[in-house]
């Protein structure tokens, strides 16, 4: 990253600080959690207060050129969360103001903080000096007064500082012999009163932003494999990465992600060079129990955190003897699934397929490459962002293959079981797949949000939301529109609000959050907090037009005409691109076109369409149920029928 200018100062900026040797930001005196790019992004703006700054600037001051990026996304992304460390909005902004397509910029008003005074010889108080007194010059009186100062003859000092190193060296043995027990007891309790862990972030000391998926992937891993190797309870890796880069204290992150113990360290590659650090910390008490360094060969690095994850389990005494694998791995392979898991999680689906299909080129025999390709096609198909008539079949082959080489592989079952659910439509045999991924990992988040879907799709819809909650409970901040989704499927509209605005408390600039609360409005009719959201998501997700044509359309024709704008933007996608029919079928059941929608439901069911699976969710299809061309689709399907 070019980052930029060194020479600037610290800044205020309404109750707002700050510090850029430091690299944090203040409000009123606190530290405010803010990743490095959002801050590097603060940092420019306030570079040119009062100036345009293209979307071009940006990307040359943040992004070096040899490195590629979605720069679109990454640098929405880091909006967003620079203006929810502010507290600041795209509609009304108090600091940062958006210029459609062009930029940004900053309009809050700034002062500069002055350096601190220099010390220097000049300003050091002269040094007193005392002189040198006979205890003969002394009156007796003072002599014997208790506290008073009495020089001693040099013929006595020898003898009298004998006397107090002597007894000094004893209270010193003494008190370190307490020390030494107080540390093994404290030591011993300390790692006994850990049963539940969160892996941070590891920081990426290579200098490179390319290595920024390596840091990510070995966090990964050995969350992964603390979480197969022991028997304590473990924060998954989506719930800790809102912590990437932050500087708050470990008791604070400790108690809001409910666990006892944080682990935390380091990772510096360079070229085929790899040096790990990690600290094991009782968080409470914030007491150090275990720290290592390991330099490793790039190549050796699949190994790695699965010995650590046991060092750490034996440390605890909480380590569960798992078979080694017998497969190697090669170096290259490993690497791109890292990189395909770092994009997988950062929402860009498409580049992560990239590279989960590179690293079973370079490794055939790589079942979790299988695995992760397999969840690509199904990621995607589900998204409407693939065509299912092409993309379930590759989603098949790669399932079936990670399966053949590992079936020992959770990921390889759950890859199996979506598989069953999507092409298939058969939901005894995904059902049976979830279970042994659970059963081969029972702290597998993702295999309980599946199952979610699942049951949902089936009219189960109490077990559905058991289902999320055990997903959520597991990784918190996984999904946070997962529990709503569930309760709205349910149609138990009110917890589905309460429960969204809930999570939106915490994370007002979720995307996902707001389009489900939008969905939320729609069903129970509430249309013009549905625009609301609407626009709200259009905003966050920095698209302004369409913010404006959501907003445009309403308050010109109220709901319906808002519908007719989303189904002409779906048409035309569909000219270049796949386009979920069921999605133009809502669209309109919305507007009330009977003909139009059972036309689009029927081409979604030739198509495999996956949205198809929890059509009888909605409300907007409910003036369908009694027709027989409706009621044909859902029963060739192999759904249970609602009234």
């Amino acid at each position: 990253m070019q980052g930029t200018r060194s020479s600037q100062r610290d800044m205020r900026f309404g109750v707002f600080e700050i510090d850029v040797q430091a690299r944090e930001l203040r409000k009123k005196g606190s530290k405010v959690r803010l990743q490095r790019q959002p801050f590097e992004l603060l940092l420019v703006l306030l570079d040119r207060p009062g100036e345009v700054v293209s979307r071009e600037d940006l990307r040359r001051r943040l992004w070096p050129a040899d490195v590629y990026v979605d720069f679109d996304r990454s640098l929405n992304k880091a909006m967003v969360k620079l203006r929810g460390a502010l507290g600041d909005s795209s509609d009304s902004p108090l600091y940062v103001e958006t210029l459609p397509r062009i930029g940004y910029r900053f309009i809050g008003s700034t002062t500069e903080i002055p350096p601190p005074p220099q010390v220097t010889a000049d300003t050091i108080p002269p040094r007193i000096e005392v002189a040198t007194l006979q205890a003969t010059d002394i009156p007796t009186e003072a002599a014997e007064r208790p506290g008073a100062m009495v020089a001693v003859q040099p013929s006595n000092r020898r003898r009298i500082l004998r006397l107090w190193l002597g007894g000094i060296a004893a209270v010193l043995f003494l008190t370190a012999g307490i020390v030494a027990g107080w540390a093994v007891r404290h030591h011993r309790q300390s790692s006994e009163s850990i049963h539940s862990l969160a892996v941070l972030p590891l920081d990426n000391l290579s200098g490179d932003p390319n290595q920024e998926y390596f840091a990510a992937g070995m966090t990964d891993e050995l969350t992964t494999m603390l979480a197969k190797n022991s028997k304590l309870r473990i924060i998954s890796r989506t719930s800790v990465m809102q912590y990437e880069g932050t500087q708050r204290p470990l008791p604070e992150i400790a108690r809001e992600l409910g666990v006892d113990g944080i682990v935390e360290g380091s990772v510096a590659r360079s070229a085929d060079n790899v040096h790990i650090s990690v600290q094991l910390i009782q968080a409470p008490s914030e007491t150090h129990v275990w720290a290592n360094s390991y330099d490793r060969n790039a190549n050796d690095m699949v190994t790695l955190p699965p010995e650590i994850a046991q060092t750490i389990a034996k440390k605890l005494n909480s380590a569960v003897l798992r078979p080694a694998p017998t497969r190697s791995v090669s170096a290259e392979a490993h690497d791109a699934y890292l990189r395909g898991r770092y994009l997988w999680f950062a929402d860009k689906n498409d580049e992560a397929g990239k590279y989960f299909k590179r690293a079973t080129e370079l490794q055939p025999d790589y079942a979790l490459g299988w695995a992760g390709l397999s969840m690509y096609y199904g990621a995607g198909t589900v998204e409407g962002e693939l065509d299912p008539r092409r993309s379930l079949a590759l989603a098949e082959a790669a399932a079936l293959k990670a399966l053949e080489l590992d079936d020992s592989l959770p990921e390889a079952h759950l890859a199996r079981g979506t598989v069953y659910f999507l092409k298939d439509w058969n939901w005894e045999r995904s059902q049976q797949e979830i279970a042994r991924a659970i059963q081969l990992d029972p702290k597998f988040a993702e295999a309980y949000h599946f199952r979610a879907k699942i049951l949902a799709a089936l009219n189960r819809h109490e077990e559905a939301i058991a289902a999320q909650k055990e997903a959520s409970e597991l990784d918190p901040f996984a999904r946070a529109f997962a529990l709503p989704l569930s309760y709205m499927v349910a149609r138990q509209y009110d917890a589905a609000i309460a429960d969204a605005r809930q999570r939106l408390e915490s994370n007002p600039y979720d995307v996902s959050t707001h389009w489900i609360l939008a969905f939320i409005y729609q069903c129970t009719r509430t249309d013009e907090e549905s625009a609301l959201e609407w626009e709200r998501m259009f905003s966050l997700e920095n698209d302004e037009q369409s913010a404006a044509s959501v907003r445009r359309a309403f308050q010109h024709g109220g709901f319906k005409a808002m519908m007719s704008w989303r189904l002409n933007v779906l048409k035309n996608n569909a000219t270049t691109q796949f386009v979920s029919p069921v999605e133009m079928a809502y669209c309109h059941a919305e507007l009330g076109h009977r003909q139009e929608a059972l036309a689009l439901l029927e081409q979604g069911y030739r198509q495999h369409d996956p949205a198809l699976l929890w059509v009888q969710a909605y409300p907007a299809f409910d003036f369908l149920h009694a027709d027989e061309r409706y009621r044909s689709i859902i029963k060739r399907a192999g759904l249970p029928l609602t009234d």
